[in-house]
This record gives structure tokens, sequence and C-alpha cells, in this order.
């Protein structure tokens, strides 16, 4: 049984851009500060719920922050240690210049008596052995714990970025299970509300935005901020002075990088304009491409797409220029700080303050310093797109849901078909009535036409049999039991139906037509298939039943599609059939031969019949006419042809001679 369609979309919206970074874009640090974001409406408290939904791993967490401490630590005590390396390597070099059985001091003094006090007291502050050259075996060692410390850091960082895309996944999992159970509780009227493609960008684009924040984004950030941390305190250790050169940078650097984003991102916002416009375009011309050329109307497409083309040429060049700014002018801020950094670091050299490894490590601390902090800066910009993606699928699971089932329902072990309403009134908008005041009462057995102009509330009517809306007055029962005191499945299960619209997944016909009773018999299908005329055909096919059906499937006509959802009806053996339009998609033989199938499948059976060809249902026991939500005429065929009412009318309408036939 598939869900109706075809019911009337009240207040029906357009469908949203999939929020999140989509679409063309540059990459790293500029790219993701150069691109338009949708902002969230509540960027805290949506943060607030993201970081609750990580709750259930916050162990994992917590052991991917201390990989990360550990991570972080061991790649800033880097550059130290290479500076060590490095005054090793400078000093035996120095050392071996100066004559052997002089001590350092005696070297230092000698040299300062010869009036070269500058170079004495950068001698001073090394630790020299003259006459020795580089001690290769302290070089070696300090060397290793290099590597050692490179290799152990890098495992930390890959036991972090495993357990973190773990925890994400997951996190991920439980949010797709809640969004997808959300969406069997929620009521027809919010899928009415809200268009198909705005469900699915939400259940989609929207998730795995969130998805991919979570997972990189938490443990860059976590990395970044602990960079920032630990590359401060090495510079504070080496010099405070330098340090102070570099942090004076950032903020300089930082505005010029928004400065620039922002110009970037209105024409990133066009580049995504011009993208969605030209993307369908193609879409509807080769779907339609038949049509384009029956009417002639190739050089217009191509004429439209080299414009919209042209467009998208203008503006992605125009973005891509303006964000690659952005790295160029990172880098002059950088090299800036690096000079100041070598002049400085230099004269501290030159006089004995400061030690060329230590300058050499903070040249390398500055290099880390910038990255980081700009990584930061381009998360928060990711970050509110992630957020107004988890706004608009927190708004989803946050929607009202359908009225809980009874506690102890009521479970009809054996059903005759007796339906009634009585006094049920509906409304699809409060301020304009629908159906008010209906009753009806139908035996079991009995075949019930519903017929009427389109809006008579006729397809509205078998959706309020199905509970897939619930009645504003009145109730609704069957065989005597209210539906409300019945769970919505156990309902359900008494009703099968056949739409207008035919409704196939990708799978083989007979995978189709199982799809009516689960752990059906291949006796059990074929002879459904039988039922509803659809065998012939079938086996007329290449590979039978084992054919394959999607939505490029041409192997099979329309009307054949609709024969098979026929045969799965038949399959279901309900108690009770509602068939909409079910003869809709077939030609008038086909027609023929499905009316002589749905006498068979209606016997016996109280049968719901919705019909807009009403040759149809000439023979059905009672025909109920709807206007306005209102049953206006009842009656068997012949007696509304005997009064010349509305049903006459439609009647005579659609035949030619009808009225000579029924006379």
């Amino acid at each position: 049984m598939s869900s109706p369609q075809g019911t009337p979309a009240q207040g029906s919206q357009p469908p949203r851009p999939p929020a999140g970074p989509r679409g063309p874009g540059g990459g790293g640090p500029a790219g993701a500060l150069a691109r338009p974001t949708e902002k969230a409406k509540d960027f805290r408290g949506t943060l607030k719920r993201i970081v609750g939904m990580l709750r259930p791993e916050r162990a994992l967490i917590i052991v991917v922050l201390l990989l990360a401490v550990v991570s972080v630590t061991f790649a800033v005590l880097g550059p130290k240690i290479l500076g060590s390396a490095m005054n090793i390597l400078y000093e035996g070099v120095v050392s071996k210049q100066l004559p052997a059985g002089v001590t350092q001091a005696q070297a230092v003094a000698g040299l300062k008596l010869k009036g070269q006090s500058t170079l004495a007291e950068m001698l001073s502050a090394m630790h020299l052995t003259p006459g020795h050259g580089v001690d290769f075996a302290a070089l070696g060692r300090t060397l290793l714990l290099l590597v050692g410390l490179y290799v152990v850091s890098a495992l930390f960082g890959w036991g972090q970025q495993y357990i973190m895309a773990g925890a994400a996944q997951r996190t991920m999992f439980r949010l797709r299970r809640d969004v997808d159970l959300k969406l069997a509780r929620l009521p027809l009227r919010y899928f009415d509300d809200h268009s198909r493609g705005d469900v699915l960008s939400r259940m989609t684009n929207d998730i795995d935005n969130i998805s991919q924040s979570l997972q990189q984004s938490l443990t860059q950030i976590i990395t970044s901020v602990l960079t920032i941390i630990g590359v401060l305190i090495m510079m504070l250790t080496i010099s405070p002075l330098l340090a102070a050169i570099s942090v004076l940078t950032v903020p300089l650097s930082f505005v010029l990088t928004l400065f620039i984003a922002k110009r970037s991102q209105k024409q990133f916002a066009a580049q995504w304009q011009h993208t969605g416009d030209l993307g369908g375009h193609v879409e509807e011309m080769f779907t339609g491409h038949n049509v384009v050329k029956v009417f002639g109307r190739q050089d217009e497409a191509v004429a439209t797409f080299d414009e919209q083309n042209e467009q998208l040429y203008q503006a992605s060049f125009k973005a891509q220029f303006i964000s690659g700014i952005i790295l160029p002018v990172m880098n002059f801020v950088s090299n800036l700080n690096y000079v100041a950094i070598a002049v400085v670091g230099g004269l501290g050299v030159a006089n004995g303050t400061m030690s060329l490894g230590g300058v050499t490590a903070f040249i390398q601390y500055s290099r880390q310093f910038t990255m980081p902090i700009t990584q930061v800066a381009s998360i928060m910009n990711v970050l509110q797109s992630t957020a107004a993606s988890a706004e608009r699928v927190f708004e989803l699971l946050d929607e009202p849901e359908e009225d809980a089932d009874p506690a102890a329902p009521v479970v009809l072990e054996h059903t005759r078909g007796q339906i009634a309403l009585e006094d049920v009134s509906f409304r699809y908008i409060p301020h304009a009535p629908l159906i008010e005041d209906l009753t009806l009462d139908v035996k079991p057995g009995e075949t019930v036409a519903i017929v009427g102009p389109t809006g008579a509330g006729k397809t509205t009517l078998v959706n309020l049999l199905l509970r897939f809306y619930e009645i504003d007055h009145g109730r609704i029962t069957v065989d005597g039991i209210d539906a409300h005191d019945m769970t919505r499945g156990d309902l359900r299960d008494l009703f099968g139906m056949v739409l207008q619209d035919t409704w196939l997944f990708t799978g083989t016909i007979k995978e189709n037509i199982a799809y009516g009773r689960e752990g059906a018999s291949d006796e059990e299908i074929l002879a459904a298939a039988k039922a509803a005329r659809v065998d012939h055909f079938v086996r007329a096919l290449p590979d039978g039943y084992d054919t394959i059906l999607d939505d490029d499937a041409t192997a099979v006509s329309q009307g054949e599609k609709q024969l098979l959802t026929i045969a799965r009806a038949f399959l279901s053996d309900p108690d009770i059939l509602i068939l909409d339009e079910a003869t809709s998609s077939v030609d008038t033989r086909t027609e023929m031969l499905i009316q002589e199938a749905m006498v068979e499948l209606m016997k016996d059976r109280t049968s719901f019949v919705i019909a807009h060809r009403l040759s149809t249902i000439r023979g059905a026991d009672i025909i109920l006419v709807m206007d306005h939500g209102h049953i206006i005429e009842q009656g068997s065929h012949k007696e509304l042809m005997d009064a010349r009412g509305f049903y006459y009318d439609l009647y005579a309408s659609q035949f030619e001679g009808a009225l000579e036939e029924a006379s």
C-alpha cells in the first residue's frame, strides 16, 4: 500500500536551495572564507544542540582531545629540537675554526683584545670546544629524537582522525535514523506544505553538510586552537620581542583577509545563482529534448545556454580572481613578518642574546602561527553554514507529529467491511471548509463509486478513511469500531489501494508485484499477475518477470505499469479496496480487461472507486456525487440518470448518445 498522491498542496512552498558548501567554491582556508553562507537564525542555540547530538560520543571525544594535545605538543616541540640540532652543527663548525688547546673563555677574551667585541659576544653565547668539529653523535641523537617526535605526532593525529570519523558517522547514523522515523510519523499535511525537493534537501544535502563539519571542522578547530596556544608559548620561551612582532602581524592579516573575502562572497553568490540557472536550463532541455526538436526550438535553447554560460563565466572569473588574492596577501604579510624576524633575530645572534638555532626555530614557529588562525576564521565561516543546515534538520524533527495510537488498540480479527461516516467535517485550511457534516453508511461488499468535478473532495474522502488526515469533527467507523480506537497500521492493513499515479521502485517486475504481500510465493505472484491481465505481456519481455524496472525503463508502457500496480493489489488480498482513477493511464481495450479483473477483485469486498470516466462505474451499487465537499446526489446509475441532475449532466458531457443508451 502506497501513500496517496494528488492531494491538494495547500500553501506549497518553493524548494529552498541546499544549505552548506555545495557547488563551486575555492578549496582550503581561502575558499572557505570566500564561500557564501546561509546563516542560521539562532546560531548559538543550534550549535548547542549539535553539541548535544555528540553526547553519546563524549568519552571518545575526550580521547580525541587528549590525542590532539599529545599530537600538537610533539609537533610544536619539533622546531625547538631542530633548532638544537642547528646549534650543534653551527657550534661544531665554529669550534673547528678555533685553535686547539685554548678554552672558550680564552678565545672570547682574545677577540675582545683585538676589538672584535661583537664577534666575542656571539661566541660567548655558544657552547664551544676549540679544535673539535661537529659532534655527529649528539647531532644524530637529536635528529633521531626529532624524527621520533614527528612519527609519534603523526600516529596520534591519525588516531584522532580515525576516532573522530567513527564518532561523527555514528552521530550522523542516529540523525538520519531519527529523520527517517520522523518522516514516517509526520502527518500528510506536512508534505502538502513542503515541496519534495525541500524535504529531500534536508534529508541529504543538509545532513551531509553537518557530517562533513563534524568530521573535519571539529578536529581541525581543536588542533588549530591547541597549535596556536602551543606555538605562542614556544615563541615566548625563545624571544618575547619576536613573539610580539609575530602577534602584531595577525590582526593585519586577518583584517585584509576578511576585507577581500566579503567582496568575493558577492561574486560567489552570483556564481552559484548562474550555476543553478544553467543546470536547470540543461535539465529542462534534455528532459524535454523531443518537444524542443518537434517545435524547432534548438537554436533558441542553444542561445539561452550560451547567454547563461557567459554569465556564469563572468561571475566565476571574478569570484575565483578575487578569492585568489587572499593567499598572496597572506603570504605577503607572512613575508613581512619573516623579514622582521630575520633582521631582529640576526641582530640577537650577533650580540649574543639569541642562538642561530633559536632564530631558525622561531622562523618555523612564525610560519605555523599564522595558518591555524586563518583556519579558525574559515571554520567559523563554515560553522555558519553548518548551523543553517542543522537548523533546517531540527525544524523537521520539531514538527508536530500525528496523534499517538491508543495504548490499548482494538484489533479486528475478521473484517466484514462495513464503513460508516457520521457527521464528518474536515478542512485543509481553517478558514476554508471542504467537507461539512458528511454522513455515509456503506454495507459490507458494496461497491461505492465517488464522482464529481476536480476539487470536489473525492480523494480527500479516501484519505480520511485511511487516517492520512485527521477529521475535525465526527467519526469514521469500521464494523462499528471507531477508527481512532485502532492503530493506524492495523487500520491501513485492511485497505488495498491502486492509485492514479503508478509507483514502482527500482527492481524486477516480480519484486514489484510481491510488494503487495510479504512472503508471497511464486505461485501466488503468478496468480495475481494473471488475474490482473499482465502475465501475457510480461512473458513477452526478454527477461520476463526478472525484467528490471527503473525510471528509464522503456520496455514497459505507462498502462502496463498501471496493470502491475493492480497485480500488486490482487496479491495483497485486502478486506477493503480503494481504486483512485486506476484505469486513467490505459487504453480502451486494456480498460476492458481491467474492468473484468476488477469485477473479480471486488467480489465480496467493500470497494471505493474514484473515477472521472463515468462509463467505468455504471455497475456500482452506490454512486456518490460530490461537489465542494458535500454529497449532493446518491443512488445507482439508473436512478441518477432518471433524476436528470448533476450526475446526468456530467454523464451527458462525456458521452454523446448516452441519453439514448440510458433511456
